[in-house]
This record gives structure tokens, C-alpha cells and sequence, in this order.
């Protein structure tokens, strides 16, 4: 007999599959499509109420899901991009749970502290789905990076708040020097910790040198970043994103190809199912949160969701110009390096502050309770505006995205920069084949190779330069790679990702290419293992 928990997870993964479907047809980010399912669903008379653990999401969920996106990233344009995306993850967050508390407060008749719970749960947005759309209608890759690592970053201000606010209103209490003071101190432990977590994980990994092994270690990393600085009063959220920037910076050398192939594919579909169930459970979500608004007359509840929803687009928008040029206006030094972008960029990136699941846990995190005892004061409400924020941002912005990506000529215009990432990684494949052919010709002196070998190898390294050079991204042609000995081709890889990784270093490579370039070596590794296997 399958259990009702069973058939609802198989119902569920129908659900992501056949949506994923649609989605991808519709050319729609899955994730707005999911919630929107899952209303429907939740509002179908009869079915079953599915209630999220706030605990899954914040302490199960979520940290693989920041650590896989911080891996995903590249250091060197995080660092680069460091000013706004501080000024986006910390002061956007900040300045919009200051507004959101200001408004409820004054419009809605909220108290300060219950003001600045709901400002802190509705202040992180959430990029998966503009990110979506903007990587496929090709905005400029600094777009991208920004709302990236926002993303990353944001959860780990808004949940410290979240924090805070929360023990203001169980206590009665508030001390914004000693919050400031242990914020301080959160910000420098996780720092601290997720580097800790990084370098231990990838010696450990390196030590083991077992494919699955590495991959279970992969997936208990996040966990390890995760618990400890949550347990002991901070987000977590920190230490995972530098755990996996870790990861990102220095695993390229210490992963073997073979684990680095295995492990992407199985984070790949982990990720995608994890999202796409974290969003579909979202959406079901709808009729559990309207259970408990009996007290509140429809016009109270529209007119509340209104408000708040509006004040947090609006506040995004209030903040993100002013951080965007009055730096550069007061100090000449940041103009100088970094000139002003075009007034579309911020309006982009205003744009895109949609809600997700973190703002919805939080709010399901809320205490019944306060510390005497008494119920929490509006958590009903709370919930519901949440709720709210989340369908209005996610559903609402998030369709009209492409149409103002359009509007302001932002569309196609990544065009000249993804060629000219080509072009340079055209010339780091040269730079690495030639490394190669150095390597083949020092192997040839030192071993005493067969000419023929020699004469094959070094034809088959050029073909495979002028192969790509014409006709980039299609599978090469030729497949005979374990004609020569192994050993020789295993010493030609290791010669040619030894100077990608040199050009990646010395900045002359971008890490998009540097990883299409690894793949291309780790299949070709894989190849000769799988024929010594066989063998």
C-alpha cells in the first residue's frame, strides 16, 4: 500500500515534469508557472492540504541550493562587482525592511517591531527566475553577475534581521547598538567558517579520490557551511555562499575530471527538482495561509497586500539609483574605474526584485508564541501579505521581465560580449594545444616515442585547433583518441588544462570559457580511462 506521503512526492514530480514541459514551450521561467500551479491546486475542492515545513526549506533546502549557485560562480567577477552587489545584498535589503516597516507602520497600524518581522521576511529577492530570463534574451554578462551574487548574499542580511526583529517582539525589547554589534560579529565568524568549511572539504575530497564519495562530501559541504553559525544565532547563509566561492576558486585543480563530470549532472538534477518543488509547494501553500484571516474583512486584506506590495517594488527602485551613481559622484576614483552605466542598467535591475521561497519559510518560521506566552501579534497577517508580495513580484514582474528587457533595448545586448568571450577562448584552446604539441615534443626527446605516434598526436592536436576555430561548440572529429598510448594523451591533457588554468589566473579567461575548456579535457580524460577500463 503507497502511503499518502509517498503519492503526494510522485504527484508532486509529475506536476515539476509536465510544467517543465509547458514552461519550456512557453518559453516562461518554470518557476512562475509552478506557483501558479500550485494555487490552483491548493484551491481544487477536495485535495489535500499540503503544509510547508519552514525547518525543511531554511535548514534542508536551502543551503544546497546557495552553496550549487555560489559554486557556479565566478570569484573574480563576484570581487569585481563587490560595490553593488554590497550596496543591492546589504543596503537594498536594510533600506527595504526600513520602508516595509514604515509603511505597515503608519498605513497599516502595525507596531514597530511586528513592522520590521514582516519588512525583513518580504526584503530578500529571490533571481532564480529573472535570471532565467535574463540569460536568455542575453543581457550584458555584468547584469547577470550582479543579480547573481545578490542572490547569493541577500538571504544572509534579511534573515539576521529577520532575527533580530523576531527577538524584539518575543522580548518587548530592542538595542540597535548591541544588534549592530553582533551583526558585526555574524558577518566575520561566517566569513571565517565558510572558508574553513572550503578548504577542509577540498583536501578531504582531494585525499579521498573516490568519484561517489566526493560527490556525497560535495553534498554534506553546504550542510557543514550551514548548521553550526545557524545553530549558534547567525544565517548560515554566508558561510555556505563562501564555502562554495571557495570551492569555485581553487577546485579546479584538486577535483579530478571524472568527479567533476559525475558531479555536475547529479547537482544538476538536485537542483532542478529541489526548485522545482520548493516553488510548486509555494503555490500550495495558498489555501493553508488564508485558513487563519477569518478576523480580517476582504478589503482590509486587499488593501494591506497592496500597500505592502507596492512600498517593496517601490523601495528597490528608491534605492538602487542613488547607490548606482552618487558613489561615482563623490568619489571621482570609482567613476574613473568604473564609469557610469546607461539609466536602463539600475531600471534592469529594479526591476527584477522578485520574491521566492526564503521570504515564504521565514514567515512560516514565525513562533505561535511570544516569550510570555501570548500569541505572536499578526502572524496570520503577516503570513498572507507574504504571500501576497511573493504572487504580485514573482508572477507579475516576473512575466513582464522580457517585454521591459525589450523596452529598454537591453535585449541582444550581451551579443558583442558573448562573441568576444569566444574569441578569447578560441585563443586559450590555441594557447592550450600548443602547450600541448611543447609537451609532445619534450615527451618525444625524453622517451624516445615512435615517429609515427609523434606525427599522429601532433596532426591530431592541430586538426583540433582548426576544428574549433571554424566550427566552435560541435563534437570533435576526431574520436580516435586512444590510438597512441594512454599515457602520453593523459600527459597532453594534463599539459594543456595546466595552461588554461594559467590563463584563468592571469585573467586573460573568463570562467564560463575556462569551464566549457575543462569539460572538453574531462571528457577527453574520461574517454581514455573508460578505454584503459575496457582494456
Amino acid at each position: 500500500m503507497i502511503t499518502r506521503e509517498i503519492q503526494i512526492v510522485l504527484l508532486l514530480l509529475i506536476a515539476i515534469a509536465a510544467v517543465g514541459v509547458v514552461a519550456k514551450r512557453a518559453s516562461i521561467p518554470p518557476a512562475i508557472l509552478l506557483v501558479l500551479t500550485g494555487v490552483v491546486l491548493a484551491l481544487v475542492p477536495g485535495l489535500p492540504a499540503v503544509r510547508l515545513a519552514p525547518e525543511l526549506v531554511l535548514l534542508l533546502v536551502l543551503p544546497p541550493l546557495i552553496y550549487s549557485s555560489a559554486v557556479a560562480m565566478s570569484w573574480r567577477e563576484f570581487r569585481f562587482n563587490l560595490r553593488p552587489i554590497s550596496l543591492l545584498a546589504i543596503g537594498c535589503v536594510v533600506f527595504t525592511t526600513v520602508a516595509a516597516a514604515a509603511a505597515t507602520h503608519w498605513l497599516l497600524g502595525l507596531s514597530w517591531p511586528v513592522g520590521f518581522v514582516l519588512g525583513a521576511i518580504v526584503s530578500p529577492p529571490d533571481a532564480v527566475a529573472p535570471l532565467s530570463i535574463a540569460r536568455r534574451l542575453q543581457l550584458p554578462k555584468r547584469i547577470l553577475v550582479i543579480l547573481e551574487g545578490e542572490g547569493l548574499a541577500n538571504d544572509a542580511t534579511a534573515l539576521i534581521l529577520y532575527r533580530f526583529a523576531i527577538v524584539a517582539v518575543s522580548a518587548g525589547a530592542f538595542s540597535p547598538g548591541k544588534a549592530a554589534g553582533e551583526f558585526a560579529v555574524i558577518i566575520a565568524g561566517e566569513l571565517l567558517w565558510g572558508i574553513a568549511v572550503g578548504w577542509l572539504m577540498l583536501r578531504l575530497r582531494r585525499w579521498v579520490a573516490d568519484a561517489q564519495i566526493e560527490i556525497v562530501l560535495s553534498i554534506l559541504t553546504p550542510y557543514v557551511a550551514y548548521w553550526p553559525p545557524e545553530h549558534l544565532g547567525g544565517s548560515g547563509v554566508l558561510a555556505t555562499v563562501v564555502a562554495g566561492l571557495y570551492v569555485s576558486w581553487n577546485g579546479s585543480s584538486m577535483i579530478s575530471g571524472a568527479t567533476r563530470l559525475q558531479g555536475i549532472f547529479f547537482w544538476d538534477v538536485l537542483v532542478y527538482l529541489i526548485e522545482g518543488i520548493v516553488f510548486l509547494m509555494t503555490g500550495l501553500q495558498a489555501r493553508t495561509l488564508t485558513t487563519g484571516l477569518g478576523t480580517y474583512s476582504l478589503s482590509v486584506l486587499v488593501g494591506s497586500a497592496a500597500v505592502v506590495s507596492v512600498v517593496v517594488i517601490l523601495a528597490r527602485f528608491v534605492w538602487i539609483f542613488p547607490a548606482t551613481y552618487v558613489p561615482r559622484w563623490l568619489i571621482p576614483a570609482i567613476a574613473r574605474r568604473d564609469p557610469s552605466p546607461p539609466w536602463q542598467w539600475p531600471f534592469m535591475l529594479g526591476f527584477t526584485g522578485v520574491r521566492g521561497i526564503v521570504s515564504l519559510a521565514a514567515a512560516l518560521a514565525i513562533p505561535f508564541a511570544m516569550d510570555s506566552g501570548r500569541p505572536f501579534p499578526d502572524r496570520d497577517l503577516i503570513l498572507f501579505l507574504t504571500f501576497s508580495v511573493i504572487l504580485v513580484t514573482l508572477v507579475g514582474q516576473g512575466l513582464m521581465l522580457p517585454a521591459v528587457i525589450r523596452v529598454l533595448g537591453l535585449a541582444n545586448a550581451g551579443e558583442r560580449e558573448f562573441q568576444t568571450d569566444r574569441t578569447e577562448e578560441r585563443l586559450a584552446r590555441r594557447h592550450a594545444i600548443e602547450a600541448a604539441i611543447e609537451r609532445l615534443d619534450q615527451l618525444a626527446a625524453e622517451r624516445g616515442l615512435p615517429d609515427d605516434v609523434v606525427r599522429r598526436l601532433r596532426a591530431e592536436h592541430r586538426d583540433r585547433y582548426r576544428h574549433f576555430e571554424h566550427a566552435p561548440g560541435r563534437e570533435e572529429k576526431h574520436q580516435d583518441l586512444t590510438a597512441p598510448p594512454d599515457e602520453i594523451a593523459l600527459l597532453l591533457i594534463a599539459a594543456e588544462r595546466e595552461r588554461i588554468n594559467e590563463l584563468y589566473r592571469q585573467g586573460t579567461l573568463k570562467d564560463e570559457a575556462r569551464r566549457r575548456l575543462e569539460r572538453e579535457l574531462d571528457l577527453r580524460e574520461a574517454n581514455l580511462a573508460n578505454h584503459q577500463h575496457e582494456v
